[in-house]
């Protein structure tokens, strides 16, 4: 056997000497592994941190953009869509939604986080993970409260929420996202189409947003939205700062949503937030100025809607687009954003106090879709949209996706009403929406002393 002589003058094998040279390789090669998991792991966290941040600003947006009479019902809803959205996701729609597939339409790993069996050797990955996803699970649930804002029972609201966090989010978000936790094992039918939502303009937004419209059609407006020929009347809102407040804390927010969504921290986090803000920059300006020429002044509450399409637009391509093409994304958000609210609300006659279907549903379809047109080859292994030289493959899968969500979210948001609705009733009393749902709901006033009671 050859040898070699060691520093200290002893004979060994050449073989050992090459796993004594390896070694520290192998070991430096261990150890850097290990720190990219602690890294994933800590940018996974504080990516959900910001996420769960967006909960203060969803109660300050809708709160702001409804009657003062009304404003700590809106908290209390807000508050309800975490604490019970992320028990029920514990409980029953994680394992629904990441658990082993069957067919590409279900999870099947159990209904539990516990009950999957199948986690990193020391869990903190996986619940690191959970609690990433519990956070989206909530986002998908408290977009419903605001399109059905100042008329629905608080009693009614809980049990649709644990319909949606429970099922209905879930079922579809493991069509389109079943892979992300264990791989091929867990891919629903959409991803084996190729249906591309990075972050969740379809997944969540849309979802939420279509659950809302199915909501607003069966409770119907709020008393005063109509007149007796049909003619809608304005309900500002009571509190426009505090409105704007919540728009800046759910961009702050999107930080998370957005970057954190890669669940890696590697360099991809750095465009996902270059074309995160500036499709909210350009949305602000699509909505300003589209509003300012419908209306001879530039709108507060629609700029502010602008920036949040901005946001829901870019959310599903925000990894695969150049910035340039944010923009493009950003502003035709903002501009179908104050379109879509004239006409859901003059044309449909749907009341929806915040104009969450706008924001969230079409502005959540228009993002899925501009996967299929602003698809960047160079971010998507080679795989460009349709302005990139891709053909219509992608933008057909992109369609389906979306028309199947709408068809699922919708349907089964407009069951879980129903039967709400007939379990419980889902509406408040005229009385008690005259007073306002913080003293008929809650026994008492958000602004004690400034209460004004009034439709006009």
């Amino acid at each position: 056997m050859t040898t070699k002589r060691s520093m200290a003058g002893r004979k060994i094998p050449a073989l050992a000497t090459l796993m004594l040279l390896a070694a520290p390789s192998a070991a430096f090669a261990a150890e850097e592994a290990m720190s990219q998991t602690h890294g994933n792991i800590l940018w996974t966290l504080l990516a959900a941190i910001l996420v769960f941040f967006m909960q203060a600003g969803f109660a300050c947006v809708e709160a702001g953009f409804t009657r003062a009479k009304s404003a700590g019902n809106i908290l209390m809803k807000n508050f309800l869509d975490f604490s019970t959205g992320s028990i029920i996701f514990f409980l029953l729609g994680f394992g629904l939604m990441f658990g082993i597939d069957a067919g590409g339409f279900i999870g099947t790993s159990g209904f539990s986080l516990a009950g999957t069996g199948l986690t990193d050797p020391d869990g903190q990955w996986t619940i690191t993970f959970w609690f990433f996803q519990s956070v989206f699970a909530a986002t998908a649930a408290t977009i419903v409260s605001g399109g059905i804002a100042e008329r629905t029972k608080f009693s009614s609201y809980i049990l649709v929420t644990c319909i949606v966090t429970g099922l209905i989010y879930p079922i579809s978000g493991h069509w389109a996202w079943g892979s992300l936790w264990l791989g091929d094992a867990g891919a629903g039918w959409l991803e084996g189409m190729g249906f591309m939502d990075f972050a969740g303009s379809t997944v969540v937004h849309s979802v939420g947003g279509w659950i809302a419209l199915a909501g607003a059609m069966i409770l119907g407006p709020r008393i005063g939205k109509y007149t007796a020929d049909g003619k809608a009347k304005a309900i500002p809102g009571h509190n426009i700062p505090l409105a704007s407040l919540g728009v800046f804390i759910l961009w702050f927010g999107w930080f998370g949503f957005n970057p954190g969504s890669t669940t890696t921290a590697d360099g991809s986090i750095g465009l996902i937030a270059v074309t995160t803000s500036l499709s909210a920059c350009a949305g602000t300006l699509g909505a300003m100025f589209t509003s300012w020429f419908k209306y001879g002044k530039p709108d507060i509450s629609m700029t502010c809607n602008g920036a949040l399409a901005g946001l829901v637009g870019i959310t599903a391509p925000c990894a695969t687009v150049t910035p340039a093409a944010a923009i493009i994304i950003g502003i035709i958000a903002g501009v179908l954003v104050v379109l879509s609210i004239e006409f859901i609300d003059k044309i449909l006659k749907i009341d929806d106090p915040v104009g969450a279907v706008s924001v969230h549903g079409v502005c959540g379809a228009w993002g899925t879709l501009a996967c299929g047109l602003f698809t960047s080859p160079a971010l998507n292994d080679g795989a460009g949209g349709l302005f990139y030289g891709g053909g219509f493959g992608l933008l057909t899968t992109q369609i389906i996706g979306i028309v199947v969500c709408f068809i699922w979210a919708f349907g089964m948001g407009y069951l879980a009403f129903t039967i709400a609705k007939a379990v419980m009733g889902i509406r408040v009393t005229a009385e008690e929406e005259m007073k306002g749902l913080d003293i008929s709901e809650h026994g008492m006033e958000s602004y004690n002393g400034f209460q004004i009671f009034s439709n006009e």
